[in-house]
């Protein structure tokens, strides 16, 4: 069911949010509310919901939320992942994007409420799965369960880098050096060539590498 408001490029906007919005919640069902707010008409601002789990209906007013878009157009355009709560009390994870027009003012606003009760549980038993003892934590590795080849030490040069959100050659001197030396505590320098091939990584010279691993 879907509310009309008003016409024109407003409206065909709208409408196309909407289509995001239904397809959104038909991708989670079960899981993740999605709403459309038209903030053209706050006192029946819900223009469509999906995956319905707060209970609210199409022409319902808009949220707190919404007024304060209304309200202040230098607002946030998007608030991401915040604390929620529906009304029986279960905890949701929202974000919540606003949508302009032409001339700079919200007439919109896509919701999305993630139920996280739902997960709590699935994550608590993952947890629990993957999870060590601890008096082994604090020490060095007993064993290592992987190979050493040229491939896997590219992946985690890579990966290490992009937990500092950079390239390996992009890193600092200093991250350099601290990747080279984890790579060392981890054993990869027993690998053929490994030496040579973390100084192409990095883009400094073999010597260099055997320098930051000591």
């Amino acid at each position: 069911m879907v509310k009309e408001v008003g016409d024109g490029a407003d409206e065909h906007l709208i409408g196309e949010a909407e289509k995001i919005a239904v397809a959104l919640g038909r991708m989670f069902p079960g899981l993740c509310e999605v709403v459309l707010h038209d903030l053209r008409d706050p006192r029946h601002a819900i223009r469509a919901i999906e995956n319905n789990l707060s209970g609210r209906r199409v022409g319902d007013s808009a949220t707190e939320l919404g007024l304060a878009r209304i309200a202040d157009p230098e607002y946030p355009s998007v608030l991401q992942n915040y604390p929620n709560r529906f009304p029986d009390g279960r905890p949701a994870k929202s974000t919540s994007i606003g949508i302009r027009n032409e001339a700079g003012e919200y007439i919109a606003a896509l919701c999305l409420n993630l139920d996280v009760s739902v997960l709590s549980p699935v994550t608590l038993a993952l947890s629990n799965l993957v999870a060590t003892d601890t008096e082994y934590r604090e020490q060095q590795p007993l064993e290592t369960l992987r190979d050493r080849t040229t491939r896997e030490l590219r992946r985690t040069v890579e990966e290490l880098a992009a937990e500092r959100a950079a390239t390996p050659r992009s890193l600092s001197r200093q991250d350099k050096k601290a990747l080279v030396r984890r790579l060392h505590r981890d054993g990869f320098f027993d690998s053929r060539d490994a030496a040579q091939t973390i100084a192409d990584l990095l883009g400094v010279s073999r010597a260099t590498v055997y320098n930051y691993s000591k």
